[in-house]
């Protein structure tokens, strides 16, 4: 079946978008014109279009272009409005790789933090969304706590209206507004009102605003980077050479920076349906920028003490390209040994992945004094299918880690002879599979090599649990929570 005209032309943005020359600008400005004339028809070449022009936004050829992408950014949400008028199933625009589009909404039973968060920023953007709710046994559960004789009904009756009770009690308070008040009130630690919050399970509505959403987020980049050559190949970089190349400059932020920096954080991975411990938890007193060059920015950001954890220094960082959010780092360390957690947004893999991540390892390096990185097998492809078909193993082999395990080392020494000698080789997705299993290490001081290889955090843990009495364990617990916040204050 021959593809249509719009196809075409998708076609052609993909093949020119990491092709800069004044030529290929030319031609990319050309084919967004034609393109803006164009009406879609279905979610899947809407967000094909959507994604081609968030990365052209980042990558950015020149300040024509991005004046054109930012224009048929802006129209987007009358697009969804024309999709929707035209009877088209809107869900697909909900799926975690794809939410978050202006003039969409995102469904989920978000967290208490979450929720919380967004009533406080955007009131009139969040609700309760009935639809989706199952299971009322929970809310006789929790909330007879708030309303006077709802136990009377709840407890004993069936079909109990708890809308009806609901809106009796809140009088002109949104009902959502109106139950996260009442969690609030609650005798008990916030962690403990979140366990609360979350055993309901209900389900929230945000129809983030264009500034919020996917489509429209940007940090404020002080002066956007545009790329007159080819970009750099993964084949390029030398983590070792990285590493040992001083770190860029970091700047403290203000406190009130540091909550913007949060809330945009957050806002990035929420309307992604994604949460990351260290942005829902942040510190606002402790976020760091830093420059990397070529337009990325690094927003580094350590955990409020209270949240801090017993063993390892946990950082977050959230990364800008060209003000555009495209990725987002975690880093575990003790002592010399950082676990490190790197995912990069999948329309933004085409870019310069490996130079960024090495500049972001440079960063950590030295920011945390940590001189061996290790990864989780779930980076690599270990239950995670994405992880498989993106060849993950591949990318970090070929930057110098190696498996920790000495069956997934000897089979990967295998896999590279297999490349080397036969032409067009590719490693079949169940070997991958095998791969993956173990984690893997890239170690800057070779004098240690093999130090880390049987380490894993949760043995402590365990070898704890084994040799402790319960009275022991809580005393242990009091006196790690205690030290935590001391070591914050």
């Amino acid at each position: 079946m021959p593809r249509d005209n719009t196809s075409r032309l998708l076609d052609q943005l993909d093949e020119l978008k990491t092709e800069f020359t004044p030529d290929a600008a030319d031609r990319i400005e050309r084919l967004i014109v034609q393109l803006a004339r164009k009406k879609f028809n279905d979610t899947e070449t809407l967000f094909r279009y959507h994604e081609l022009l968030l990365f052209l936004r980042a990558y950015a050829h020149n300040a024509s272009i991005v004046r054109a992408v930012e224009r048929e950014l802006r129209g987007f949400a009358n697009r969804v409005a024309f999709l929707k008028q035209q009877g088209i199933d809107l869900a697909p625009l909900q799926h975690p790789e794809w939410s978050g589009i202006s003039g969409t909404s995102v469904i989920d039973t978000f967290g208490f933090y979450i929720v919380r968060r967004l009533l406080q920023l955007y009131p009139s953007q969040v609700a309760i969304y009935w639809e989706w709710f199952e299971d009322e046994n929970r809310l006789a559960a929790t909330w007879p706590r708030f309303m006077p004789l709802l136990a009377e009904d709840a407890l004993v009756e069936a079909n109990v209206p708890y809308r009806e009770w609901l809106a009796a009690a809140r009088g002109r308070r949104s009902e959502l507004a109106w139950l996260i008040e009442q969690f609030n009130k609650l005798p008990k630690p916030d962690h403990e009102r979140a366990e609360l919050y979350d055993s309901q399970q209900l389900y929230v509505i945000w129809t983030p605003s264009f500034n919020s959403s996917r489509t429209g987020m940007r940090a404020p980049a002080r002066k956007l980077f545009y790329h007159r050559g080819p970009l750099i190949q993964r084949r390029d970089i030398d983590l070792r050479k990285e590493l040992a190349e001083p770190a860029p400059k970091l700047e403290k932020l203000s406190r009130q920076q540091g909550e913007q920096a949060l809330d945009m954080a957050r806002d990035a991975s929420t309307i992604r349906y994604r949460e990351l411990y260290g942005f829902t938890h942040g510190d606002p007193k402790q976020v760091y920028r830093v420059e990397l060059g070529r337009g990325v920015e690094l927003f580094i950001i350590s955990l409020l003490p209270e949240r801090r954890l017993p063993l390892r220094t946990y950082h977050a960082a959230m990364i800008y390209k060209n003000g555009v959010p495209i990725g987002y780092f975690e880093g575990l360390s003790l002592f010399e040994r950082m676990e490190s957690g790197f995912n990069l947004y999948y329309t933004f893999r085409d870019g310069e992945t490996a130079w960024l991540y090495a500049r972001i390892l440079n960063v950590m390096h030295h920011f945390a004094r940590v001189t061996s990185f290790s990864l989780d097998p779930y980076q690599i492809g270990f239950e995670n299918e994405e992880g498989i078909e993106s060849g993950a193993f591949w990318f970090y082999r070929k930057l110098g880690f190696r498996p920790t395990q000495p069956d997934a080392l000897q089979l990967a020494l295998k896999e590279e002879e297999k490349i080397r000698t036969r032409k067009g080789y590719r490693t079949p997705s169940a070997t991958l599979r095998k791969l993956a299993r173990s984690p893997m290490i890239f170690e800057l001081d070779e004098r240690h090599k093999g130090d880390w290889d049987r380490f894993q955090i949760r043995n402590i843990g365990f070898k704890v649990q084994r040799g402790l009495s319960e009275e022991e364990r809580k005393g242990l617990e009091q006196m790690v929570r205690s030290v935590i916040i001391k070591l914050g204050s």
